[in-house]
């Protein structure tokens, strides 16, 4: 009777187990990515990681630089974004951090966001409150799809943007969409892409199309 009764428990233990595992979010790959293009080499990598596998707090940051060919040093640019983000419901929350850029500066920033996160689709939206002397407000976007074509590879197509806007001033900063397109096979991805580039009040165009090349670390 007691072996019966500890084999019982044991198995409503690995099944009670088996079932948190699955509500658990998992964490998506840490990318690496050089993009190669026209006119500069364009880097950026991105980190999106729980406290731990069941916690509503979270950590999330962006990193990229755009690297002139010629190294004319007004045409490099920089960004950094770190946050901590509680989640409330349904990949919907709430973050504070910073925000560092060769366009409007240093700033503690805070806002909503929503993450989800799966084997075939990834979506990030954040809205940010900027706490700097021109009111800045940022919407950043980045979602990807990657649904499988059989043989262990799959498409790769990813959709990201960026709006700065002065609410003080009424004038736009910065904003871009970078679009990518190709193929993956576990870590590796590879194909085209675009970068679309705004700058300041007039709204400067720059566009840049080339390939790319990404590395997605687990």
């Amino acid at each position: 009777m007691l072996t019966f009764t500890l084999l019982a428990g044991a198995s409503l233990l690995k099944a009670q187990s088996h079932e948190l595992m699955k509500t658990q979010v998992q964490d998506p790959p840490i990318p690496v990515e050089a993009f190669f293009s026209n006119n500069n080499l364009y880097y950026q990598t991105n980190v999106k990681k729980a406290l731990s596998p069941s916690s509503r707090v979270s950590f999330f940051s962006l990193a990229t630089y755009t690297a002139d060919y010629k190294n004319e040093i007004s045409r490099n640019r920089m960004l950094i974004e770190a946050q901590i983000s509680y989640t409330i419901k349904k990949g919907f929350g709430v973050m504070m951090g910073t925000d560092i850029n060769s366009v409007t500066g240093y700033s503690a920033i805070f806002g909503p966001q929503h993450t989800f996160a799966s084997s075939k689709l990834l979506a990030v939206t954040i809205a940010s409150f900027f706490l700097n002397t021109k009111r800045d407000f940022k919407l950043f976007g980045l979602y990807e799809y990657k649904p499988s074509i059989g043989n262990g590879w799959s498409l790769y197509n990813r959709v990201q943007f960026i709006y700065n806007y002065s609410m003080k001033e009424g004038i736009h900063n910065r904003s871009y969409l970078y679009l990518r397109s190709g193929l993956k096979k576990k870590a590796l991805v590879f194909g085209l892409g675009a970068n679309l580039d705004q700058f300041g009040p007039r709204k400067t165009f720059e566009d840049n199309y080339g390939v790319f090349l990404r590395w997605e670390f687990k």
